[in-house]
């Protein structure tokens, strides 16, 4: 018997990193997982690895049609949900003076907006003491350069979480998040114009990390897992760090 055997999850981002990892590890678990992206690929390919247990249905979580669409998707299974990984959400680098108008809407429209109705649109169908995990990131707690917009997402992230966590208590809904240190994962590589940029920029991070090395998704995962399970049934409004220690010594 796995962790969460009968259960039902969504993973947004599901098809690639860290979602995809995480997806996997909740199947592996025995959930059956629905996941959501917006590339048909990588979703089908997903889907094609977990097997049976994944429904990938494709959709932009900053487009709230397409997540009423995923919705009711997961509405007609008739077994509610009583996992949801928000996990979803995009990076780009721009310092003060580079921020354009469409840099900050775009973070914001997916990062914060889109997670924010991405739960709010999930509620009816939120079991009682469902888990709900969000994504944050380490870059809450520094400045770095050129990362500040991101950055104020995922201080958004965590700020939702504590209020989700005290607004849901009464339906033993835990809100919790997930807080990645720097992950080697497409997205990274993606941060960079070319692949030997993004190489140099894989070396840079890990040389900060004290254990000495990039995480990997599958390492987030298994965090991720811990969370959605009752293996953590006593917590609720954290974040758990999942960062070699970057930001703890």
């Amino acid at each position: 018997m796995g962790l969460l055997e009968g259960k039902t999850a969504l993973v947004t981002g599901g098809g690639s990193g860290i979602g995809l990892a995480s997806a996997v590890r909740l199947a592996a678990e025995g959930a059956h997982v629905f996941i959501t992206g917006r590339r048909k690929t990588e979703l089908d390919a997903a889907v094609e690895a977990i097997g049976s247990a994944a429904t990938a249905v494709i959709g932009d979580i900053a487009n709230l049609a397409d997540l009423d669409r995923l919705y009711e998707t997961i509405r007609s299974r008739g077994r509610g949900l009583d996992v949801l990984f928000a996990n979803a959400s995009v990076a780009e680098f721009a310092t003060l003076e580079q921020i354009t108008e469409e840099h900050f809407d775009t973070l914001f429209g997916i990062n914060a907006r889109g997670t924010l109705f991405t739960v709010q649109k999930a509620l009816p169908l939120l079991n009682d003491g469902a888990s709900v995990i969000l994504n944050g990131s380490t870059n809450v707690d520094v400045g770095t350069e050129a990362f500040g917009v991101y950055a104020a997402t995922k201080a958004a992230t965590r700020s939702f979480a504590r209020t989700w966590a005290n607004e849901l208590k009464g339906r033993g809904i835990r809100v919790n998040t997930i807080t990645p240190g720097p992950t080697d994962t497409p997205g990274l590589s993606g941060l960079a114009p070319d692949p030997e940029q993004a190489a140099g920029l894989r070396r840079q991070l890990a040389a900060q990390v004290p254990l000495g090395r990039l995480g990997r998704s599958e390492e987030i995962a298994a965090a991720v897992a811990f969370l959605a399970s009752e293996q953590s049934s006593f917590i609720t409004g954290s974040s758990l760090y999942v960062d070699g220690g970057l930001n703890q010594i």
